[in-house]
């Protein structure tokens, strides 16, 4: 007779058992694959949420009639990227998504809200300060003119995703920490009537100093990635300045690149 925790431990995880796969077995794509890109899907849009468990590979290879071995190699290719985590003990467990951001004029929150991250903001800084020369070359203003600084932590399911600095000229618009942690910037903006138009951008990494992996629970000197902004509305004008950090094992910039006729 079976112990109470192996029923437990054994039992379909209750987020999986309300997921519908659609398995094409006529399709040249295989079967893992099939799945490993289902299963990743529900994991990037919040179906199957951190510490989810997947239940056993002998349950789910009955319920979705695949053989062990094909819902084993599926399992490992997520493992593999980071998405699962096999624990002694406890099972094969969801660990996080990796947010995957399109390259293009919008913000963090819209895109994470758009692809059910569940983003929470939470505003470290929110000050009146005089501009670097830096700051007053990108936003068109006098270096020492007063310019605000917000400093924000960006989380999905309740880990941190991005440290986010930006600069904005003082009088640009009301900036309440309440509204800030309640929604994104650019959406602040497009309420006040700011149309934004475009934006130059770069792209970096580099290490984690002490203080910025202890914000983003990271390990000192684990990979960052950077990007700075500089943003148009449809005047021209130089409305923010963005300089922000992500950790690299939660995030990446997607591409698409075209050939030149």
């Amino acid at each position: 007779m079976a112990k109470t925790g192996d029923r437990a431990r054994t039992a379909p995880a209750p987020a999986l058992s309300s997921l519908d796969f659609a398995l094409d077995r006529g399709s040249p794509v295989p079967l893992y694959y099939q799945l490993a890109r289902q299963l990743e899907e529900a994991i990037e849009h919040g179906a199957l949420a951190p510490g989810n468990l997947l239940g056993n590979e002998v349950d789910l290879s009955v319920r979705l009639g695949l053989s062990r071995p094909t819902v084993r190699q599926a399992i490992q290719s997520l493992v593999d990227k980071g998405l699962l985590v096999r624990r002694r003990g406890v099972g094969t467990q969801v660990v996080h998504s990796q947010v995957k951001r399109p390259l293009e004029l919008s913000s963090l929150y819209d895109d994470l809200e758009a692809a059910g991250q569940g983003p929470t903001t939470r505003v470290v800084r929110n000050e009146t300060v005089p501009a670097s020369c830096d700051v007053a070359a990108a936003l068109g203003v006098t270096e020492g003119g007063e310019v605000t600084v917000l400093e924000r932590l960006r989380c999905t399911h309740g880990q941190p995703v991005a440290l986010l600095c930006n600069y904005l000229p003082a009088s640009l618009l009301d900036l309440d920490d309440a509204r800030l942690e309640s929604t994104g910037l650019y959406r602040m903006m497009r309420s006040a009537g700011i149309t934004l138009h475009s934006a130059r951008q770069s792209v970096g990494a580099r290490s984690a100093t002490e203080e910025e992996a202890a914000r983003l629970d990271e390990e000192e000197g684990a990979a960052l990635l950077t990007m700075q902004r500089t943003a148009y509305d449809d005047t021209g004008r130089p409305v923010e300045y963005g300089t922000h950090i992500y950790r690299a094992s939660r995030y990446t910039f997607d591409f698409q690149l075209l050939v030149r006729p």
